[in-house]
């Protein structure tokens, strides 16, 4: 953005004010704008992760299930699951809460092995069918995550991008700092078409930065929140878990491992509002090695996200402990599927996705005016080398 740069008006304060922000505006969108795009890019199909997967055959077909039949028991889920895979072992069990009577198992060569390893099992709970195994980490959907999450780097990756999202925030913040003065007393919306181009992308480009304010945000910082997921769980580790489980620390670990239907009954019991999402196998990286995690949710579209753990003893199947997590965790739980709009159905989606457009616009409009910016710089510079001088400017 162009303020007067001679006089003494540069020196007012408000003017020296604004040209900081103008600086931190300029440079926090160049620093991040590239990877901003690759992320826009990028969201914008997984926006529709779950329908994309289905249509490319990623995702089991319930379809053809045998609708009304009863619901096997979790032992018999268990069963199928070792019938499948013979000498791996059930490090988890995940209930998809947009496909009611699907069960993911999963599976490794070891309780403790890396679950990025881990084989999966489908099994519709409606008669305990195994099903085609879904292919999560397969097809271009996961290529697109995996390189929206982490740019193929792990943690290093996750970190890095926490970065530019944080760029980003402070790019959003500057422009809002810039908006008012920068405007006057210009009418909300208007576009001077009149004038050179650049004014008028100057215009739209402000019209679209302060429309989709509240979005960017959004999804700015819950962008932010998520490149911290895996240093969150290890803090949870650490701290609640190892608390919830302190006084098991020296117990041997369970002989024989007691019943999941009862396993689930007795954390059923002591959140009888809640639903099943997903069962930690004593041993693996969710739980300790003598108990079984049963990680209940709400039932509203805002608390079925917010996840509580129930501790059962892994031998004996009876209640240990439950508990809501801590606040960090929460906020990574509502995060995660905020980022994507996958709170309200399609609609949302569909919301979401004009929006994540209208961002790509943004980006490439400011980097299109930062252009301009610099050539028409360069032209004074040469055409008035003392004035340029003279107003900080570099004189080429």
């Amino acid at each position: 953005m162009d303020f007067p740069e001679s006089g003494p008006a540069r020196r007012a304060p408000h003017l020296r004010s604004l040209r900081i922000w103008s600086d931190i505006h300029t440079w926090t969108s160049l620093i991040c704008t590239g990877f901003l795009l690759l992320l826009c890019l990028t969201g914008l199909p997984l926006i529709f992760h779950h329908e994309l997967n289905h249509a490319l055959g990623y995702q089991p077909d319930l379809s053809k299930g045998p609708d009304g039949a009863p619901r096997v028991s979790l032992d018999r889920v268990v069963e199928a699951a070792y019938d499948r895979r013979p000498g791996e072992v059930i490090q988890f069990i995940g209930f998809d809460r947009d496909e009611p009577h699907l069960i993911n198992v999963a599976m490794g060569r070891s309780i403790d092995s890396p679950y990025e390893e881990n084989n999966l099992v489908a099994i519709d709970w409606r008669g305990g069918t195994v099903l085609e195994a879904p292919k999560p980490s397969e097809g271009p959907v996961a290529f697109l995550l995996k390189l929206h999450a982490d740019l193929f780097l792990g943690l290093p990756g996750k970190l890095f991008l926490g970065l530019m999202a944080f760029c980003f925030l402070l790019a959003i913040v500057s422009g809002v700092a810039l908006y008012g003065p920068f405007r006057g007393k210009l009418a909300f919306g208007t576009v001077r078409h009149g004038r050179a181009r650049h004014i008028a992308w100057l215009d739209l480009h402000s019209l679209v930065g302060i429309a989709t304010l509240a979005w960017m945000l959004v999804v700015g910082t819950t962008g932010m929140v998520n490149t911290w997921a895996d240093l969150m769980l290890k803090l949870w580790q650490g701290g609640q878990l190892a608390e919830m489980t302190g006084r098991y620390r020296d117990a041997p670990p369970p002989r024989r491992l007691a019943s999941l239907e009862t396993v689930v009954s007795h954390a059923r019991a002591a959140a009888p509002d809640m639903t099943l999402t997903l069962i930690a196998f004593p041993g693996s990286i969710l739980t300790s090695r003598n108990h079984y995690a049963v990680f209940m949710a709400g039932a509203s579209p805002l608390t079925a996200r917010l996840l509580k753990p129930a501790l059962v003893d892994g031998e004996t199947g009876t209640l240990t402990e439950l508990r809501d997590m801590p606040w960090y965790m929460q906020a990574l739980m509502l995060s995660q599927p905020l980022h994507f709009g996958d709170y309200g159905g399609l609609p949302l989606k569909i919301l979401w996705a004009i929006l994540d457009l209208a961002t790509i616009w943004l980006l490439v409009s400011g980097l299109y005016l930062w252009i301009v910016r610099r050539r028409r710089s360069v032209a004074r510079a040469v055409a008035y080398p003392s004035r340029a001088s003279a107003d900080g400017e570099p004189a080429e």
